[in-house]
């Protein structure tokens, strides 16, 4: 049966989306200017390209009726597959490092972001289909690793080695939510911690970034400039911060201040109090969303709704807790709040595709 929607669960979302937009305003003010002539640079680009993209794709999330996703779910992943590998082709560009983006008539899209959601649809469905083979280990599990493992395949090769672990990790929330059994959750964190340790150690760069965490006062010019210029953010910050619009640290000293580091920012002028308002955002929509998926009308919509709201979750947590010291600085943006459109648009459809679910819950 049709009921309202969850109107809290998308008030939540477009709260998360507004103060982002208006940090992103602060944090980029100085960055606009100096690089571009104009203060509103980055904002006017993500209200643009990210905002009015997100807006169209969550209004056809709210609409569109669920099960549509699953007809076209093989179809959705096959082509964001093969815009991953046009990364690798002299359509893509290389940036920061990492062939991650792809120019298409002008616009700017990052084929990995598409992915988290085209993925955790086919997943939702493979896996709702295959109940039963979920408790075997060699109809279920091993079939399930391969899958995942192809596509963290494809991610390690850009490289986006922390946009790989939250993809697999949100696969293992829809994975166990289907009824798999505990040992195979076990094994699967074991292969992936073993595997992401031989990868870390074998690339230089990423072995550095553990190594810097591990001491942040080595190099303090070098490796670890960027978790130390981000935690003085964080620490000037104090209680209630320095006041909106007031960082010193956004344009000479903090690196990606629109980005990856844009909750240093939140913590600098908005201080703790500001800093924990946004974290109890992102529990409030993680919470309401768990709810939606407990009261989903099918397996298919549960196991969706949950690959969704713990992608979003985990990126939230990793970005959160790298910034401010707890885990290796990682290149992951803060959904909803960071620059950068193609990532803003698939959280608000995933959103929309949620608030679509919630009107058919039990």
């Amino acid at each position: 049966m049709k009921r309202t929607p969850d109107y809290t669960f998308i008030a939540v979302a477009f709260a998360l989306v507004i103060f982002g937009l208006v940090m992103l305003a602060s944090a980029s003010s100085d960055l606009g200017k100096a690089r571009f002539g104009d203060s509103f640079y980055y904002l006017k680009h993500q209200l643009l390209f990210g905002f009015s993209a997100g807006l169209l794709g969550f209004i056809v999330g709210y609409f569109l009726y669920y099960r549509k996703w699953e007809k076209f779910s093989v179809l959705l992943l096959l082509l964001s597959i093969i815009l991953l590998v046009l990364v690798f082709t002299p359509l893509g560009f290389k940036a920061y490092g990492a062939e991650r983006w792809l120019n298409v008539f002008g616009f700017t899209v990052q084929p990995g972001e598409i992915l988290k959601l085209t993925f955790l649809v086919y997943l939702a469905s493979w896996v709702g289909k295959n109940i039963a083979r979920s408790r075997s280990f060699l109809e279920g599990f091993l079939p399930f690793l391969c899958l995942v493992g192809f596509v963290m395949l494809l991610l390690l090769a850009q490289p986006a080695t922390t946009t790989a672990a939250i993809v697999f990790g949100a696969s293992l929330f829809v994975y166990f939510a289907a009824g798999a059994r505990f040992r195979f959750l076990i094994l699967a964190v074991l292969v992936s911690v073993i595997g992401l340790a031989m990868i870390i150690y074998l690339t230089p760069y990423r072995l550095n970034r553990v190594l810097s965490f591990l001491n942040k006062d080595a190099d303090v010019l070098g490796s670890t400039y960027h978790i130390n210029q981000a935690l003085n953010a964080i620490g000037s910050g104090g209680i209630t911060g320095v006041g909106f619009g007031q960082s010193t640290t956004k344009l000479k000293y903090l690196p990606e201040p629109v980005s990856d580091s844009i909750f240093a920012i939140v913590g600098e002028e908005l201080g703790f109090a500001g800093s924990v308002a946004l974290v109890l955002l992102f529990l409030f929509f993680i919470v309401r969303g768990f709810r939606i998926a407990k009261a989903a009308p099918d397996k298919f919509s549960q196991l969706l709704v949950t690959g969704f709201v713990s992608l979003i979750g985990i990126q939230a947590f990793i970005n959160m807790a790298s910034i401010s010291g707890l885990l290796p600085l990682t290149g992951v943006p803060l959904p909803f709040i960071s620059y950068g459109g193609t990532a803003l648009a698939v959280f608000l459809t995933m959103s929309g595709i949620v608030a679509n679910i919630s009107k058919y819950r039990k």
